[in-house]
């Protein structure tokens, strides 16, 4: 197999492709969100006092200071949080969990020594740990 071909292979797994389509996505849902943050939320937050983040700005030797900028990104990111937190991570949380509940019980593998607490293999006849016999079940 030569390198192209290996190269194409790679390529073409599921998971890259599936990976390089989330980062695009992320990228564009990102863009909405700042906007959203920066058209949006940002002036309805300083419309109390007459506020404007971005405008919020110092000069100290030639360099200039965006607090306001740095303001708005925090709220962007809190907000993109929010949304992954409770539009993803809570719905697939309860598919999880009732997938999970669905699923039988395994057997148990394992019990405790009576004598000394310790996990051992349930069909053992004798505890590994304390060397005590052990009744059968």
């Amino acid at each position: 197999m030569g390198v192209v071909d290996e190269f194409k292979t790679f390529i073409m797994k599921g998971n890259v492709v599936d990976m390089a389509v989330g980062i695009v996505i992320g990228l564009a849902f990102s863009a909405v969100v700042t906007a959203l943050v920066a058209d949006l939320i940002t002036p309805l937050i300083g419309i109390p006092g007459h506020l404007n983040f971005a405008g919020w700005s110092w000069t100290f030797n030639n360099s200039t200071f965006q607090q306001g900028l740095f303001i708005n990104a925090v709220i962007s990111f809190l907000l993109i949080a929010l949304v992954v937190f409770f539009l993803i991570v809570k719905p697939m949380n309860k598919l999880n969990e009732r997938a999970a509940a669905k699923k039988p019980k395994a057997a148990p593998t394992t019990k405790d020594c009576p004598y000394c607490l310790s996990e051992i293999p349930i069909k053992a006849t004798r505890c590994k740990y304390c060397t005590s016999e052990l009744k059968a079940n």
